[in-house]
């Protein structure tokens, strides 16, 4: 609806012979449903050269912003088929400043333009919407076709910058080609490309009514899209806060996709030969093909396989994947995938989009796996013995990993288990963990000569309570460990009650170099035991036995023996963990008061 609340006409005449010079046309106000104008003047200058020129305030119907906006245009000789030119258009507001050149050809039933913008700079108050030094040109002709117009536009993006929240492009070259019809408040493209440089190009037909913006049908075909540039431009804008948010990329992929009153109904996504690798060393994968259909209305199979890769510096080999979906569930019997010189095992995987978040149910069996290879994966002090793990089921939703049963590791000669394992965000930016371990039975002697502490004779027992972590950070448990129960040789050498003096007992460091034990290369002990209750980066320590000034560290028994004590009941959890460093470092001298 269009109404114009206020008009006045004014006819300037000159004083000699009476002749019409000029015409001003004034509204107060026009309204229709998709803008508003006020203040409008249209003045015709009717000198030998004609000029139009067209003053007035604008603004977006559901907009509360005022924009000023200026034309001047010339008259043609020939007003039916001449072309009007307005070389010097600008539309300014406090954020808004576009100038602008408009040529318009009148035809017989429509019209041709061009429109070109230079130098155009805008943006809004919240900072999520700006361009500068945008330029670009627009050719369009529009004819009258029965109820409707038939069109047609290039439009060519030439130079400057914009960012369109959270899009951010920074420079031009880019071209949009479009034609079809308009009628009844609905846009019709019968074709249309999008060729975005360096990217690939976007073809699509499709309907849309303007009303809503909702997409009544479209067609879209992006045969070969540049992974490398499109990632940057397009995809990490809108996976921030994803674990995808800060990769490299490298490959080529084609989709198409169809949907019908605005729900999808089918795409058709190949991967050729992509490379994806974590700028913080998390996961990559090299060489994936993939080949992934969905149908809202029909099961398709989706097929994926990968050369080599890693999660969290563990290698990944050659692998190939295969699984049904079904709308918004996908299953798969078995998934392997390699890891080391074993094999981490998938049985039953289900998933299903509810609610908007997928859900994820399956089975884990890891193969054992070489310690030796994990530890050199982890940059760890090499393990021996082997590590493998049976989980009967892991979950997995928004964002939460959870596991029910226990995983078991085959490590220094005994066991050590993984329970109540809870994982958030586990490859995002700040991933958390909660979960019990224990470990029974473990070969100190195989312990302290991986980490090179000095050498202990005997069997060690440990837990770990409510574990947590942040970033891969502790910053809470209750961890003990202690002598495991049972008779077998039990000893400790001069070296290791150093090592052992250093982390809490400087004591008993001091006891050997001042008597005659300093000849002893290694003594004898009932039992050895620490623990540490973590809170707010502060541990609380005991030991086996407590004292009347600390707790006891090894307990001594028979000759040679000797008793290693610790006095520091709190230690500053970054404190303690430098004196672990500086003791497998091997750079702990004893120390004597």
């Amino acid at each position: 609806m269009l109404r114009i609340t206020i008009i006045a006409c004014l006819l300037s005449i000159s004083n000699a012979a009476f002749a019409l010079s000029s015409i001003t046309i004034k509204a107060d106000t026009i309204e229709s449903d998709v803008v508003i104008v006020r203040k409008a003047a249209l003045v015709i200058d009717l000198h030998a050269n004609p000029i139009i020129v067209l003053a007035a305030e604008i603004k977006p119907s559901a907009d509360n912003n005022w924009m000023q906006a200026k034309l001047s245009c010339n008259v043609p000789r020939n007003l039916n088929d001449g072309t009007w030119s307005c070389a010097h258009g600008l539309v300014q507001a406090e954020r808004i400043k576009l100038p602008f050149s408009l040529n318009v050809l009148p035809q017989s039933k429509g019209f041709s333009a061009d429109l070109s913008v230079q130098e155009a700079s805008f943006s809004d108050e919240a900072g999520l919407h700006a361009a500068e030094k945008l330029s670009g040109n627009l050719q369009l002709n529009v004819t009258k076709d029965g109820n409707g117009w038939r069109w047609h536009n290039v439009l060519n993006w030439t130079g400057g910058e914009m960012f369109w929240q959270p899009f951010y492009v920074a420079n031009g070259g880019h071209q949009f080609i479009a034609s079809g019809v308009f009628e009844d408040g609905i846009i019709t493209f019968d074709s249309a490309n999008i060729n975005i440089k360096d990217v690939g190009q976007l073809s699509f037909d499709g309907q849309m009514r303007l009303k809503d913006y909702s997409l009544i049908r479209l067609n879209a075909d992006l045969p070969n899209l540049e992974l490398s540039a499109a990632y940057p431009l397009i995809f990490k804008p809108l996976l921030e806060k994803t674990a995808f948010n800060n990769i490299d990329v490298a490959g080529k992929a084609a989709l198409k996709v169809t949907i019908r009153d605005a729900e999808l109904q089918m795409f058709d996504l190949h991967l050729n030969d992509v490379d994806i690798s974590d700028k913080n060393n998390k996961f990559s994968f090299y060489k994936v093909n993939a080949n992934i259909p969905w149908s809202y209305d029909d099961a398709r199979t989706v097929s994926l396989a990968y050369m080599s890769g890693s999660l969290l510096n563990l290698p990944l080999g050659k692998t190939s994947i295969s699984a049904e979906v079904n709308r918004y569930s996908l299953t798969s019997p078995n998934v392997t995938l390699p890891i080391l010189d074993g094999a981490l095992q998938l049985s039953d995987v289900s998933a299903a989009r509810i609610g908007g978040n997928w859900h994820w149910h399956l089975g884990a069996k890891l193969a054992p796996i070489s310690m030796p290879d994990f530890s050199l994966a982890l940059k760890l002090p090499r393990m021996e013995g082997k590590a493998s793990a049976e989980i009967p089921q892991v979950t997995y939703t928004h964002g939460m990993l959870t596991t029910d049963g226990q995983m078991v590791f085959n490590v220094f000669s005994g066991k050590a288990t993984v329970s109540n394992l809870v994982m958030q965000d586990p490859l995002g930016t700040v991933p958390k963990l909660n979960l019990d371990m224990s470990f029974r039975y473990l070969d100190l002697g195989d312990l302290t000569r991986t980490f090179s502490f000095g050498a202990i004779e005997g069997k060690l027992d440990g837990d770990v309570g409510n574990l947590q972590m942040q970033n891969w950070k502790p910053v809470n448990f209750d961890a003990k460990i202690e002598s495991s129960p049972g008779k077998y040789p039990k000893k400790i050498s001069q070296r290791a009650v150093e090592n052992i003096s250093a982390l809490g007992g400087a004591g008993a460091a001091a006891a050997i170099q001042r008597s005659f034990l300093r000849f002893f290369k290694q003594f004898n002990y009932a039992k050895i035991g620490l623990s540490c209750k973590l809170r707010n980066d502060v541990c609380q320590m005991s030991g086996v036995e407590s004292t009347a000034g600390g707790y006891v560290i090894v307990k001594g028994s028979g000759i040679p023996a000797i008793t290693v004590l610790g006095y520091n009941q709190t230690v500053s959890w970054s404190d303690l963990l430098g004196r672990i460093k500086r003791v497998i470092d091997g750079n702990t001298k004893a120390v004597i008061q």
